[in-house]
């Protein structure tokens, strides 16, 4: 009998994008289940119900894709309420381990009794061990989101130099230029993001010539020892 994951976006399932690293990693021997925290709405409904509002300056911003492909912008209070929904319908389903698809960070979501994994809590940690006090770039998705980061990597002791480039927006040339950008300043760099793929790692990997960390990688090796 298959071991199985159920691994929830904060956007809409399934995530074609991101899914066929994970199977690579986890292997014939799990089943991997997919959910959104989007699902059940239209395109038009997360941008008029979910979408930071211009101005107010106590949003903390959150980026996910649709089911086809379309990136959106969510205020994480808004968003919220649906993971945690998406989380109790997995463990009223009888899911024993649920991975959160999002390297964003949150403070009230919770689970029963299933083991949660959450990537803004095991990422930062897991690097600061293994780079030590070398210098750490990391890639984030949207500008705003920069000054977001600082309290996730401080409490690892971690002060990287931050650079942005969408995974669903971004083209070849910018990530080979954010590859370059960081070649002089860091000796290891994070793309810390869910939505980032392989290509996208290889070109900052290449133009960097540093080892590049691919966020749901990570994520996906620690998930299958835990299952």
């Amino acid at each position: 009998m298959k071991k199985k994951v159920y691994m929830l976006t904060i956007g809409q399932s399934p995530r074609n994008d991101v899914a066929p690293i994970v199977e690579k990693i986890l292997g014939s021997e799990f089943d991997l289940v997919q959910a959104g925290a989007l699902d059940e709405l239209t395109y038009k409904e997360v941008q008029e119900q979910l979408a930071p509002k211009d101005g107010v300056g106590n949003e903390y911003t959150l980026v996910s894709r649709m089911r086809d492909g379309r990136a959106v912008q969510m205020d994480r209070s808004k968003v919220e309420p649906l993971i945690q929904k998406k989380i109790n319908e997995a463990e009223n389903k009888g899911y024993s381990l649920i991975w959160l698809l999002c390297t964003g960070e949150f403070n009230n979501l919770k689970t029963a009794n299933s083991v949660f994994l959450e990537p803004d809590k095991i990422i930062p940690q897991v690097v600061k061990l293994v780079i030590a006090d070398k210098r750490l770039g990391v890639v984030v998705p949207l500008p705003e989101q920069i000054k977001e980061m600082d309290s996730k990597f401080h409490k690892a002791g971690l002060n990287p130099v931050y650079i942005d480039a969408s995974p669903y927006t971004g083209t070849t040339e910018h990530f080979a230029a954010v590859g370059q950008a960081l070649k002089s300043k860091v000796d290891y760099i994070l793309m810390d993001c869910m939505g980032y793929n392989e290509k996208w790692q290889r070109i900052v990997a290449e133009n960097s010539g540093k080892p590049t960390i691919l966020s749901n990688a990570l994520m996906a090796k620690v998930t299958s020892e835990f299952v």
